[in-house]
């Protein structure tokens, strides 16, 4: 479901006092639905959580792309919603496909923390220090293809897991750095682990990335109106047009495609990029800015900016 306005708050007075959140079980999933049940209870109501393990965190072996996308990570969540086992699913929102099931609705986008990428490594203070030839990990197509541009003599290595399993491999020496969303790693007060964090004219971050969103089944306006607080409509229409770039380029996790919107005032400025991973195709950049008023305004600019990439030449 795709709203064209931010969720109202309903005018029946009907309201919701228990709540069930459904989260993955990774250590950073878990501090986001505390995250978010800690802000329901100061709000009076009563939170739980139902912990799950997805598809998306079983199978370690493959990239996403090969096995079916971020909406692995997803899919047992809205089981649970559509079940009645639980009210709400706390997700981030990198990880939400740009199209939701019938019945469901993207219920509210949380304020954003960083969205940048990050580059961590035992030895190395940036990507500029490694030596030629280098072994960096990440599990991003896009953060590939922007590397590639960085630094075209690295050796990138798929590198997945949850961000303790990626940590993990990093110091066993598995790789001389891996790159990593910084959002993760401060919100786990994992910080200090940052060697550099990559400003977006070096690397665009995703859609969506630094963001949580909270999906709902599209008919609890109990549970939307519970919710309604929480939202922060800046990062919703940021996170709109970025979304509506990864949309009308086909909205897969497959695509190496970043985009990054900021807001200045009544205006929205949105950048995007998109890389050939096999180096055939030279990167391909878009950017537009619009006045914003409302969802639609923003996925239009998205809309306008991925037709900009595609007459640059991305596919």
């Amino acid at each position: 479901m795709l709203a064209s306005t931010f969720p109202r708050r309903s005018t029946t007075g009907k309201t919701v006092s228990k709540l069930v959140i459904a989260t993955r079980e990774s250590r950073l999933a878990l501090w986001q639905a505390e995250h978010v049940k800690a802000l329901l209870e100061q709000r009076g109501h009563e939170v739980s959580l139902l912990g799950m393990t997805t598809k998306g965190d079983q199978i370690l072996d493959r990239s996403l792309s090969k096995v079916g996308g971020k909406g692995l990570f997803v899919k047992e969540l809205e089981t649970a919603l559509e079940q009645g086992q639980a009210d709400l699913a706390v997700h981030s929102l990198k990880d939400v496909p740009m199209d939701l099931p019938e019945g469901f609705a993207l219920a509210c986008v949380m304020e954003r923390e960083d969205p940048r990428d990050a580059f961590v490594s035992p030895r190395y203070a940036c990507v500029d220090d490694l030596p030629q030839g280098a072994i960096v990990g990440t599990s991003s197509l896009r953060r590939v293809v922007l590397l590639q541009s960085l630094r075209p003599d690295l050796r990138i290595e798929p590198l997945r897991g949850n961000l303790d399993t990626r940590l993990r491999k990093l110091d066993e020496g598995n790789y001389d750095g891996i790159v990593l969303a910084a959002a993760g790693l401060k919100r786990l007060g994992l910080g200090p682990r940052i060697r550099q964090v990559f400003e977006p004219e070096q690397m665009l971050p995703a859609a969506g990335q630094g963001a949580l969103g909270i999906e709902v089944r599209a008919g609890r306006q109990d549970v939307i109106d519970a919710l309604a607080p929480l939202a922060h409509q800046t990062t919703w229409l940021a996170v709109a047009a970025e979304r509506a770039v990864s949309r009308a380029m086909g909205g897969s996790c497959s695509m190496p495609l970043a985009a990054y919107a900021t807001v200045a005032g009544e205006y929205l400025q949105l950048r995007a990029a998109w890389g050939d991973p096999d180096g055939k195709v030279p990167l391909v950049r878009a950017q537009s800015a619009a006045a914003i008023a409302d969802l639609d305004s923003a996925a239009r600019l998205g809309t306008g900016v991925a037709a900009q990439l595609r007459a640059g030449g991305a596919r």
